[in-house]
């Protein structure tokens, strides 16, 4: 049987995962499945949580709504990128080092 303790153990590589994704970036592209990897790990903690309280279905529910912000913010953030691509012809944060004309 799967316990609680299985299912924060999962979310806990999921997150140190995603942070260490961002944190040796190489390209925007990478921060972002970082983060996402990160929003995965919340959500799996949440429905986890969900799962052992019988009482009522929140954790569930805020699961859809963070779900529903990731794939928003994600598209949002993918726009961003490829401007800042056709505008400067790379997609490294770390050589992109003005952001006005």
């Amino acid at each position: 049987m799967i316990t609680l303790t299985d299912f924060l153990v999962v979310g806990a590589a999921l997150f140190c995962t995603g942070l260490y994704v961002i944190l040796t970036k190489h390209n925007a592209i990478q921060v972002l499945i970082g983060i996402e990897l990160m929003l995965n790990a919340a959500n799996l903690n949440l429905v986890a949580f969900g799962r052992y309280d019988k009482l009522n279905n929140g954790g569930q529910i805020f699961t859809l709504f963070s779900i529903t912000l990731a794939a928003a913010t994600t598209a949002v953030a993918l726009a961003i990128i490829l401007n800042v691509y056709k505008r400067y012809k790379t997609i490294d944060p770390n050589k992109i080092d003005e952001l006005k004309d």
